[in-house]
């Protein structure tokens, strides 16, 4: 863990075991750092939304003082594993009778859901699509370069649950690329998908309906 995101994890707890707020001169006494060190952490914390800073009314004259106190709930500093989640989402599907068709059904959903519609009433060509498709598709970090009735995926953003899973991440792809089409009303879609068809690319069979 790098200094700083240590000396925060370090603050964060103290704020959270102190059981009231604590003023810049509290958490410097209790991790033997300087005020400066203290306020800049803490001002940190707060710019991140994991601390909260307010004015304590003083007990008598003067001026009131700064305090922090830990915002509820779970620390969002730590580490996360996404990809440990997507390895049992999808060791599941692979174990189950029809995974492969639940993984495309998804993917369509999600196409629909994301792609980038035109406005009502509008019917779009063969081409535009294809044009919405690709940024779709780059927006999603696949590096698309189309051609003709194809696109190279010249980018696969899962390539190691690809290498993994194969079919099922493939065809997560593939729905995605059919719902897209769909939503859009398009006059193409997508036929097929050829994984790594290329040293360095899957192509996408695109066909005019």
């Amino acid at each position: 863990m790098a200094p700083e995101r240590h000396r925060r994890r370090e603050i964060l707890d103290a704020l959270r075991d102190a059981g009231a707020p604590l003023g810049v001169a509290d958490v410097a006494e209790r991790l033997g750092v300087h005020p400066n060190t203290a306020r800049f952490h803490l001002d940190a914390l707060v710019a991140d939304g994991a601390a909260e800073r307010t004015l304590e009314r003083p007990a008598g004259p003067g001026r009131p003082r700064t305090v922090y106190t830990a915002r509820p709930g779970m620390d969002r500093g730590g580490s996360r594993a996404y990809r440990l989640l997507a390895q049992i989402l999808l060791s599941r599907l692979a174990a189950g009778p029809g995974g492969r068709a639940e993984a495309e059904r998804a993917g369509r959903e999600w196409g629909r859901f994301l792609v980038d519609r035109p406005p009502p009433f509008t019917r779009i060509g063969a081409g535009d699509a294809v044009a919405r498709l690709t940024g779709l598709l780059a927006d999603l970090d696949f590096a698309p370069d189309p051609a003709g009735d194809a696109v190279r995926l010249r980018h696969c953003p899962f390539l190691e649950l690809a290498e993994e899973y194969g079919p099922l991440v493939c065809d997560v792809h593939l729905g995605i690329m059919r719902g897209a089409l769909a939503e859009l009303d398009a006059p193409v879609e997508a036929e097929g998908l050829e994984p790594f068809a290329e040293p360095a690319a899957c192509v996408a069979r695109l066909r005019r309906t």
